[in-house]
Parts: structure tokens; sequence; C-alpha cells
């Protein structure tokens, strides 16, 4: 408060501060979300999402494993599926659906929940993440979710989808009972197959997806961390988000499923098979079923991080933490 200089006259007046233009307004802060939620609105998530499109990692699976150049198995997409379909029936694009299954809901619910961990801790005073702050929570969120879920799922699912390829009788009657003969024959071990190439495949997976992901929301949002884009806008962002993590790292994913199939033995590391399948198959191998691939990638994360955002909504209605 300052004193004019009529004061001299016996008049005081007050110089009253004009208010900040609305540009110059503080944008409202995101917040902290609570990692027992994130734990629970990605869980649910994941388990709803591996439902619908899990057909297309079937085929996608199939064709990674097909290894055989001169005498393919299957021709492309459409043929793996009237193959499989006329020889197990329709249920056979579901074969290795229960170890996803079992899995999905802890994966999504570790990426989300060590996501949130790392963003708590990496966020500034605004709520915000600089880019490599940014790059940093997701590859972080991606090798967790692959050291503790990840690896050990898709290596029973890969051993069992290549158990169905087999001429022999399958060799796994179920997911237990696969799971205890895979114990058995090679310990715990033997389902941490490929872990390297795993953490690079989810590393550089979630690395992809929560960089592309928050960046076009952020701009949808105008800046506003807070504001919500609506279930389309999400939806939309989301699918561009595993459309760009499809195309970045296709070739781990290959090589991490070689490396978890029946055959892995034939590899001696990650960096032996991807030699080798350069060598013997050249560079188009290593984007095999990029197409099945992209069709389950996009759909998924579309729908992961749509649902996954309605859900923390909801909880943070019905549930208000700090």
């Amino acid at each position: 408060m300052e004193t004019s200089p009529s004061a001299s006259k016996g008049v005081r007046t007050l110089a009253v501060a004009a208010p900040a233009p609305a540009s110059a307004q503080p944008k409202p802060q995101a917040k902290k979300r609570h990692p027992a939620k994130s734990i629970l609105a990605g869980g649910i998530a994941g388990g709803l999402e591996i439902c619908i499109t899990f057909p297309t990692e079937y085929v996608k699976t199939q064709l990674q494993l097909d290894q055989r150049s001169k005498n393919p198995a299957y021709t492309g997409i459409v043929d793996c599926v009237k193959t499989t379909v006329r020889n197990h029936g329709f249920f056979g694009l579901y074969r290795g659906l229960s170890s996803l299954l079992y899995g999905s809901i802890p994966k999504t619910a570790a990426r989300f929940s060590s996501y949130e961990f790392f963003r708590n801790r990496l966020m500034d005073e605004n709520g915000g993440l600089s880019t490599p702050r940014l790059l940093l929570a997701g590859l972080g969120a991606g090798a967790t979710e692959a050291v503790v879920v990840v690896c050990p799922m898709e290596t029973i699912k890969v051993k069992f989808i290549h158990d169905q390829t087999r001429s022999n009788p399958p060799k796994y009657r179920g997911f237990f009972h696969g799971v205890r003969e895979i114990v058995r024959e090679q310990g715990i071990r033997g389902t941490y197959q490929g872990l390297t190439s795993t953490v690079l495949k989810q590393g550089t997976n979630q690395m992809i997806r929560f960089f592309v992901y928050n960046n076009l929301k952020l701009y949808l949002q105008g800046g506003d961390r807070t504001k919500d884009i609506g279930a389309i806008k999400t939806f939309l962002i989301g699918g561009l988000a595993g459309a760009a993590s499809v195309f970045g790292n296709t070739p781990i994913d290959v090589v991490k499923t070689r490396m978890q199939g029946l055959d892995a033995k034939e590899y001696k590391s990650t960096i032996d098979c991807f030699a080798k399948i350069w060598k013997n198959e050249g560079f188009l191998a290593f984007y095999k079923g990029t197409v099945p691939r992209l069709g389950r990638v996009v759909f998924d994360v579309a729908f992961v991080f749509t649902l996954y955002e309605k859900t923390m909504k909801l909880l943070d209605w019905a549930w208000p933490t700090k």
C-alpha cells in the first residue's frame, strides 16, 4: 500500500495494483496419484483389454516363430487364422490366453503404479516432466514390469503357442500343467528366458508410449494438466502412442519371441539370436508380425490408457487421497 503525493494536503489515497492478465495466471498443477489407485485402475484396464485383443497376439507370435523361410507354415495373416481355425477350432486363436490373462492384470498394474512412482518423484513444482525425466519414467515403468511380471508371463505364453505348432500332440494340457512342466524341466530359470530382450522391449515400449501419450495429451490440454480431454481424444492419442512403439521396437520383440520359444537353445544369447536372424533371414525378418502386432497394440494401448484414465477419475471421486 502506497500514499499518494496528495497526502500533503490532508487527503490519503490508495494505489491498488491492477490484476494480472489471464495469461499470467498460474496453470492448475497436476496432482500426484496414489499408488494403490494406480494398481487398481491398471489391473482393471489390463484384464479387460487382453480378453478382446488376444487373437491378434496369437497370430503375431505364430508368424514370428515361423522361421522356415523356404517352406513357411503360413503365407500370411489370413492363412494363419484359417489354418488355426481349421485345425483347432475358433478357440485355437485363444491358445495361451490364460498365461496372458493371469499376467495382464498384475502387468498393467505394475506398469502404471511404477510409472506413477517415478513420475511423482521426477515431476517439477508445476506437475510437469522434462523430456529426459519423462523418458526415464517410462523406461523405469517398462523395466519394472518386465522383471516382475512380463518375462515369465511372456515365456510361458510363447511356449504354449509354439507347443501347438508342433506335429506331435500338444505337450501342455493347460496353464497350470504347462507351468509345472516348465519349472520341473528347466527350473524357475526356464520362465525367465529372454530376460535381457524382454527388459529392452518393455523399457523402450513404455518409454515411447508414455512420451508420445503425455506430450499429445498436454498439447490437447493447452498446457492445463488438470483438463479432461474426453474419452475419444484419449483413445486416439493412446492409439498413436501404441503405433509409435510398434515401429520403434518390433525388432526387439522378434528377438524376444525367438529367445522364449521352444527352440531357444539354438541361440547362445540375445546378441547371438540377433546375429543369426540377420544372417539367415535378412533385415525384414525383424519386422515379422508387424501388421498383426500393430493391430493389437494400437487398440491395446488406446483401450488401456482410456480405461485407466476413466477408472482413475472414478477412483479420485470415490476415494479422495492426497
